[in-house]
């Protein structure tokens, strides 16, 4: 338990934040999967954690937006926030804060390494983030989300990471053959909770690209997007 301490003491020295109730900070961490084959465990999994973290995420990140960008309606907002809060960019974050030295999977998660490991650490930053809010309340876990997201606005719009593939293959299809590009779910994977898309991206009956996400509509902006780098 002591070396279980100190590691909890590492992830909190990362996230700058020490948890009064070190059980929400385990909890946030706790993958169904681990339930599984740990029957004894006290905690429930991050599902509750997550859904609370998402909708205070994504309260903050409006607000700084609206803040800072007061000549930008909600067309313009909306995309930059969606680039701030997807869960690849989620993951990456939970990446640099080292999250995935500390999450509680089964055997068989922890071997996954692909779209369904981001999905996983994209979970647990915002479940992180709803712990923090419960545990020290909203201004925590804004100063954490501040830190450590909104950080990323100045790459998101150096390198318009904004821009929806989507809407750009579309104007580049039409421009060229009148034609709208289609998207079919080429794959579905991964249990219900944590489901992988794979998403092919045609024009007529030619495959421009193909992508995977969370969801099926992030795996069609990633095929759009490799679509348009085909292209």
């Amino acid at each position: 338990m002591a070396n279980a301490e100190q590691n909890l003491s590492k992830l909190e020295k990362g996230l700058g934040y020490t948890f009064q109730n070190k059980d929400l900070l385990r909890e946030a961490l706790t993958h169904r999967s681990y339930l599984n084959e740990n029957p004894g465990w006290k905690l429930p999994q991050n599902e509750r954690l997550e859904f609370l973290g998402d909708a205070v995420l994504e309260l903050i990140v409006t607000d700084e937006l609206f803040k800072r960008f007061p000549g930008y309606q909600e067309g313009k907002l909306t995309p930059i926030r969606a680039a701030l809060v997807n869960y690849q960019m989620l993951a990456t974050i939970a990446s640099e804060l080292s999250m995935h030295d500390y999450l509680l999977l089964s055997r068989g998660e922890t071997k996954d390494t692909g779209k369904g490991r981001e999905v996983i650490l994209a979970n647990v930053f915002e479940a992180i983030v709803g712990a923090m809010s419960l545990d020290g309340g909203y201004e925590v876990a804004k100063k954490f989300v501040l830190e450590a997201v909104l950080t990323k606005l100045d790459t998101v719009m150096k390198e318009q990471l904004f821009r929806d593939p989507k809407s750009e293959l579309q104007e580049k299809i039409q421009a060229g053959s009148k034609t709208t590009p289609t998207y079919r779910v080429l794959s579905e994977s991964g249990p219900d909770h944590s489901k992988v898309f794979e998403v092919g991206v045609y024009s007529g009956e030619r495959l421009l690209g193909n992508g995977k996400g969370a969801s099926k509509q992030e795996a069609e902006v990633e095929a759009a997007r490799e679509a348009l780098s085909r292209l």
